[in-house]
C-alpha cells in the first residue's frame, strides 16, 4: 500500500513518508514534495501553422513536464480558468495506491472542478517510469490538454540499461473543428463522425498545408509550427521517452536511419528488442534507446503516420540534430512514410513480441473470476452508440467513488454488469441487428485482492467489413498482458495458449480488429477504477466499464470533490 506523506512545507521541500508496506514491512525512505500551481485556459494556438483555441497550462500546450523521482510526492494545485467549462485531469499510470480521490476522472472519483475554482491533486509516484497526464472530462483532451510524466529511479539505483542522455517526445492528433462541435456530430441524428485529424503533431508542432488560406489563418512560416527538434551528440546514446496522447490515431514512430532498442512499456521494463519501428496506440508510453551513430554531417528525420485507419492525415515530422553548434538544418531527405497503414500483421507482430524482463512480478497462477467483453458498435433509440456486452455505459451524475463511500445506492444502477455475451450464437464477422443496446450506470464489483482475467473481443461495427482498433486503459492497476488472438475468443481452449512466461505488464493494450486480447490483473487497490477505451469519441459513445474492490476501506471524501449530484447536499455553506 502507497503511503502517506507525514509532513511537507513550501513549494519543494525534502519529506520523510511511509513508501511501501509490505509482507509486513514498512520502509523508511527520503523523498522531495513537488509542489505545482497550474492555471488552464484556453489560448489561441497554431500548433500545425492553422490559429485555433487550444487549452494550454500556464500558457503551454502539451503542458510542462513533471520530473520527479520514484517516492516523490506530487501536489498540483490546478486553477481552472476555462470559464464555460468544467475540468478534471487523470494521472495515466501513476496508481493512486491510497488516493483514489486524486485519479482526476470526471463521474468516477470527482466533480469536475467549475470555472473560477481550484482542485488540489496530491499522489506519491510510486514506480519510475514513463507516464502522462491529461483531460478526463469530456473531450477535453484533443484540444492539447495533456503532458509527460517522468519518473526516475532513486539515487543510488541503477536501471536495466544505460543512456547519455534523454528526450520527452508526446505525441498527438490534431483538429481543427472544436471539441464541442465534434461531440454534437456524435450525439446527434443522423451521427456525425468527426473523421480523421488534420495534422500530427510532435511535442505540439506540426504542419498543416496553409495554401489558398489566408495568412491571418493559418500561416505556414509561423514559429509556433516549426518542427520539434531533439539534439545529440554524434556516438552517444540517448533514451527517447515517448507517449501517445491522440485523440483517435494509432501510429508508428521511426528516426530515419537509427534503429530504436524498447526498454520499457507503460513503466515497466521489457526484455530489450530493437525495431525500425514503433507501433504506439493511444495511451501507451515506452521508452526506446537510440544511439547517435550515423554521419554527422546532416540531420534526420523523425516521423509518425496513422496505421490502423486509412487515414489521409500528413506524417507528422521532427527533426534529430546532429549539430548542436550550428542552425537548426532540416534534412535534405525525403521523410520516411512509414509502414502501410493496414499492416495488420506487422502490428501483431509487435504485440506478441514484447516480454518483460525476467526476474519481473510473478503472475497470479489462476483467476478467481474471468469477464467477458464483446466491443460492439450498437443503436440505441435511433442513436449510435458504443457497447460492452450490448450495454453502452453512462456516468452518473453523483461520482462513483462519494457514492459508495456514502452508501447511495440510488445514485446508480444496481444491476449486475453482464459478465459475458452469446459468445457460441455471437458471428463477429457480421453486421449484426444491433439496435438493442441499452443504457446503463452498472459497474462490477469484485472480490478485494482476487485475480480477474479479462478477455476482450473484438467484433464488426456497424459497416460492413470493418473492426476497428481499441486501446484499452485501466486505470489504479498494472496488468499481465496473457495473450492475443484472431478470430473469437474460445471459451474452452483459448487459455492453453496464454503467455506465462514472462508476460508484461501494461496499463494500456490494444485490442486487434476481429481478435482477442487477454489480461489478468489483482483487484488490490481499494476503490473504484475506470476500465475504457482510449479513443475519445468511443468512451464518449459508452465504451466503458467498472470496476469496484475494497471501496469501503477508502477514506472520506474531500470538501474540493463536492458541488454536483447528489453531493451539493454535503457543500459546506
Amino acid at each position: 500500500m502507497a503511503g502517506e506523506t507525514l509532513f511537507f512545507k513550501g513549494t519543494k521541500s525534502r519529506v520523510i513518508f511511509l513508501a511501501f508496506c509490505l509482507v509486513g514491512t514498512c520502509l523508511l525512505a527520503e523523498a522531495e514534495v513537488h509542489n505545482l500551481t497550474w492555471e488552464v485556459s484556453y489560448q489561441y494556438k497554431s500548433l500545425d501553422c492553422y490559429k485555433k483555441l487550444a487549452i494550454a497550462i500556464n500558457g503551454e500546450t502539451p503542458g510542462p513536464t513533471i520530473n520527479a523521482t520514484e517516492g516523490d510526492t506530487i501536489i498540483v494545485n490546478v486553477k481552472n480558468n476555462l470559464l464555460m467549462e468544467n475540468l478534471a485531469i487523470h494521472w495515466h499510470g501513476i496508481r493512486q495506491f491510497g488516493t483514489p480521490w486524486s485519479d482526476g476522472t470526471d463521474g468516477v472519483s470527482q466533480c469536475g472542478t467549475m470555472p473560477g475554482d481550484t482542485f488540489v491533486y496530491q499522489f506519491v509516484v510510486d514506480k519510475a517510469g514513463t507516464y502522462m497526464y491529461h483531460s478526463h472530462y469530456g473531450m477535453q483532451r484533443e484540444s492539447g490538454l495533456y503532458g509527460l510524466i517522468e519518473v526516475s529511479v532513486p539515487s543510488g539505483t541503477k536501471e536495466p540499461f544505460t543512456y547519455d542522455g534523454e528526450h520527452g517526445v508526446v505525441l498527438s492528433d490534431w483538429y481543427h473543428s472544436s471539441s464541442y462541435e465534434q461531440a454534437t456530430g456524435l450525439t446527434s441524428i443522423p451521427y456525425v463522425w468527426i473523421g480523421e485529424p488534420q495534422s500530427l503533431l510532435i511535442n505540439g508542432r506540426g504542419k498543416y498545408d496553409c495554401a489558398n488560406l489566408s495568412a491571418s489563418v493559418c500561416n505556414a512560416a509561423n514559429p509556433e509550427c516549426a518542427p520539434s527538434s531533439f539534439t545529440v551528440v554524434p556516438g552517444e546514446t540517448y533514451r527517447f521517452r515517448i507517449a501517445s496522447l491522440t485523440s483517435l490515431s494509432a501510429l508508428s514512430f521511426q528516426i530515419e536511419g537509427h534503429n530504436m532498442t524498447v526498454v520499457e512499456a507503460d513503466g515497466n521494463y521489457v526484455e530489450p528488442f530493437a525495431t525500425e519501428n514503433l507501433y504506439i496506440y493511444a495511451g501507451e508510453t515506452y521508452s526506446v534507446l537510440v544511439t547517435a551513430n550515423q554521419s554527422s554531417s546532416r540531420n534526420y528525420w523523425i516521423t509518425t503516420n496513422v496505421v490502423s485507419r486509412n487515414a489521409s492525415t500528413p506524417i507528422g515530422q521532427a527533426i534529430l540534430n546532429y549539430n548542436p553548434n550550428q542552425n537548426l538544418i532540416p534534412p535534405n531527405t525525403t521523410p520516411p512514410p512509414g509502414p502501410l497503414w493496414n499492416d495488420v500483421d506487422a502490428r501483431k507482430n509487435q504485440s506478441l513480441a514484447i516480454e518483460a524482463r525476467q526476474g519481473y512480478i510473478q503472475i497470479p497462477p489462476h483467476p478467481d473470476k474471468v469477464i467477458v467483453l464483446l466491443n460492439t458498435q450498437n443503436k440505441v433509440d435511433g442513436y449510435t452508440k458504443w457497447a460492452i456486452n450490448n450495454v453502452s455505459h453512462t456516468l452518473p451524475e453523483t461520482p462513483y467513488l462519494i457514492a459508495l463511500e456514502k452508501n447511495w445506492l440510488d445514485v446508480f444502477d444496481q444491476t449486475p454488469a453482464p459478465e459475458s455475451y452469446d459468445y457460441e450464437n455471437y458471428d463477429i464477422y457480421s453486421v449484426q441487428n444491433n439496435s438493442n443496446a441499452t443504457t446503463s450506470s452498472s459497474i462490477y464489483r469484485l472480490e478485494f485482492n482476487s485475480t480477474v482475467d479479462v478477455i476482450l473481443q473484438n467484433a464488426n461495427t456497424m459497416t460492413a467489413n470493418n473492426s476497428e482498433t481499441h486501446p484499452w486503459h485501466l486505470h489504479g492497476h498494472d496488468f499481465w498482458v496473457l495473450g492475443f488472438g484472431d478470430g473469437k475468443y474460445d471459451m474452452k481452449n483459448n487459455d492453453a495458449n496464454y503467455k506465462f512466461k514472462n508476460p508484461i505488464m501494461k496499463n494500456t493494450v490494444p485490442l486487434h480488429p476481429y481478435g482477442w486480447t487477454a489480461l489478468r490483473f489483482q483487484a488490490n487497490n481499494p476503490g473504484i477504477w475506470l476500465f475504457h477505451c482510449h479513443i475519445e469519441a468511443h468512451f464518449l459513445l459508452g465504451m466503458l466499464v467498472l470496476f469496484e474492490s475494497g471501496s469501503s476501506m477508502v477514506s472520506v471524501p474531500p470538501q474540493v470533490n463536492m458541488g454536483c449530484g447528489k453531493t451539493k447536499s454535503l457543500m459546506q455553506p
